[in-house]
């Protein structure tokens, strides 16, 4: 199995549901400047994350982390059954509509530009801190999917210079439940080391 990785969110999410599970694979770095002739090969996007597992190639992240989460039933990160497994999914359908949308709108911008969309992504992150009162993953007593999506783009908000404020306690009590795990320390690169040094 091999992943084609960099070190933005979408890759680093797929990295998270592979060290989740233990998986072995190989990773290939790609340069956003230098695309690699097996990647173009592989991919008509010629974007990360793409994977390759035997003859099949796939180049979602939701639809990578879903593939692996399949095959590699354990420890599970979707529900088993439809009704709960379809929530689950409505809700990382949110994640990624209401919080990629602002996190790609902020990518490279300075302090001072993108202030309108940084205050929307802070507001929206603190309006939701209460749901990590009563159950130490985002609805659920066991890490989801829906973790996986949100731990990475959570440990780049220092790089998108957003600060939480002490009162989202239960938000910032579980993004250290996150962050320590030890899927997520091994889903690191060193480049996203460097982002909380």
């Amino acid at each position: 199995m091999t992943l084609f990785s960099d070190h933005h969110i979408f890759s680093h999410r797929v990295r998270m549901v592979l060290a989740e599970k233990g998986i072995n694979y190989d990773m290939v770095t790609v340069d956003d400047e230098n695309i690699s002739e097996d990647l173009i090969e592989l991919n008509p996007y010629n974007k990360v994350p793409t994977l390759v597992d035997r003859d099949l190639v796939l180049y979602d992240a939701q639809v990578i982390m879903e593939y692996l989460d399949e095959r590699f039933p354990h420890p599970p990160l979707m529900p088993v059954d439809p009704v709960n497994r379809a929530r689950l999914k409505m809700i990382a359908y949110r994640v990624h509509f209401d919080w990629d949308t602002s996190v790609e709108k902020l990518q490279g911008k300075s302090e001072k530009q993108g202030t309108r969309q940084r205050k929307e992504l802070r507001e929206s992150l603190i309006s939701v801190a209460n749901f990590f009162k009563d159950k130490p993953y985002f609805f659920s007593d066991e890490l989801t999917l829906v973790d996986c999506m949100l731990a990475p783009l959570l440990w780049r908000l220092p790089e998108m210079h957003i600060e939480l404020p002490a009162t989202a306690k239960d938000l910032n009590d579980y993004m250290q439940r996150l962050f320590s795990r030890e899927s997520f320390k091994k889903s690191l690169t060193e480049t996203e080391k460097e982002i909380r040094g």
